[in-house]
């Protein structure tokens, strides 16, 4: 079901992409549970295997439990069409490998997931594909690190996980007259927070694992983008290589969709509260939240966000060993690397989503050994705070 754009983003997250009166009147999406789909005819299966007749063939083609996902989040990131993978990173090697080529160059964020740069390092190693880093802050130094091959600007916001921000539209206009293709890491904000798309950016990517599904029970990822260029990330990228959302994890993300304006809500709130409160710690050197105003990103973050999310990276002050001593002390909150569960969860960059990273790459993206995560979780703030507060005082 399509929404007006006038429509409230709190209304469009439950119903759009779905029509009850399409599939038996059930208010709850069915899920397909089914490899492939039959024909009435030979003709009818040549005409959709040849593109002149809708429907649908095999489910690595597409299925009609994820296609219900995939124009739910279309329609939430303003975009005309989306694609649903097996994982976050199942998505962001498609959208990668959709824009580039052997001897292409990559201009990216200073910062991306441990995955990614292993993806980039991969990339680089087998087909000559090179890639730089770049804090992307001034459109002096943006146009300095464009090269004759680049093809792609790939972009996290705020950047995993020091929690940096990148000015979109200051990179979209750029790479808008270069003819460069932008793509977006949303995971961290969600389209609740921001839609780089309606930016002028050109791809947008999420770990649905994250906070669109949001109850830590599903792996997946998605892309969205041009009706164009998402058909022939379909029609190419995602059919040749397989990585295909199955039909029920598809289920689980239309259901946890439901409830994403009001967990997103939540987490931000919360996030704010504890940042403040981690701000003023004598045991904390430094805090990273985009939501604060003693941020040098907040300007950004006010333009181009509805709040500053539900993450907060911060420094203990000290040493490695006093910051593991901070972690393993904890209770309530638990040492894991995914974010945007119900519960709070923390880890360690250096020694495990980035640990990938060559240590002296990861001084650059400003990952020290002291800096740690917290996806901050839906339970009471003041219970996660005094949590971290009792494993902070415990460091001399």
């Amino acid at each position: 079901m399509k929404m007006d754009h006038k429509t409230r983003f709190e209304t469009k997250v439950i119903h759009s992409g779905y029509n009850p009166k399409q599939h038996f009147d059930s208010l709850s999406p069915p899920i397909y549970q089914t490899s492939t789909f039959t024909f009435s005819s030979i003709e009818q299966g040549a005409g959709r295997f040849a593109g002149q007749e809708d429907g649908y063939i095999y489910s690595r083609l597409a299925n009609p439990t994820v296609s219900i996902l995939e124009e739910k989040m279309a329609n939430l990131e303003e975009g005309e069409r989306a694609l649903a993978f097996s994982s976050g990173m199942a998505a962001v090697s498609a959208s990668i490998m959709s824009t580039t080529k052997a001897n292409d160059h990559i201009l990216c964020s200073k910062g991306v997931y441990g995955c990614t740069f292993g993806l980039l390092d991969m990339l680089k190693e087998k087909y000559s594909i090179n890639y730089t880093f770049s804090t992307l802050q001034t459109k002096e130094e943006i146009i300095a690190n464009i090269q004759d091959e680049t093809t792609c600007i790939y972009i996290e916001t705020p950047i995993n996980p020091t929690m940096k921000l990148i000015d979109l539209q200051l990179v979209t206009s750029i790479a808008k007259e270069k003819g460069i293709t932008v793509i977006v890491d949303n995971t961290f904000s969600t389209p609740y927070l921001q839609q780089p798309l309606s930016i002028g950016c050109d791809l947008v990517v999420h770990s649905a694992t994250k906070y669109i599904g949001g109850h830590g029970d599903v792996v997946a990822g998605v892309i969205v983008g041009k009706e164009e260029t998402v058909n022939e990330i379909r029609k190419s990228t995602q059919k040749d290589l397989g990585g295909i959302l199955s039909p029920f994890d598809a289920w689980l993300l239309i259901r946890g969709l439901k409830t994403l304006a009001i967990r997103m809500d939540r987490h931000c709130d919360s996030a704010e509260q504890l940042a403040d409160k981690l701000r003023f710690h004598p045991k904390i050197k430094a805090v990273y939240y985009p939501g604060q105003k003693q941020q040098s990103d907040y300007a950004i973050m006010q333009r181009q966000m509805k709040k500053g999310g539900g993450l907060i990276s911060f420094e203990v002050k000290g040493t490695f060993e006093d910051t593991v001593k901070v972690v393993n002390r904890l209770q309530l909150i638990k040492i894991a690397v995914s974010l945007g569960d119900p519960e709070s969860l923390i880890q360690h960059p250096a020694s495990m989503t980035h640990a990938v990273v060559p240590k002296s790459v990861r001084e650059e993206m400003d990952i020290s050994d002291q800096l740690l995560r917290l996806s901050v979780g839906l339970e009471a703030w003041e219970d996660i705070w005094a949590d971290l507060e009792q494993a902070l005082n415990d460091i001399t």
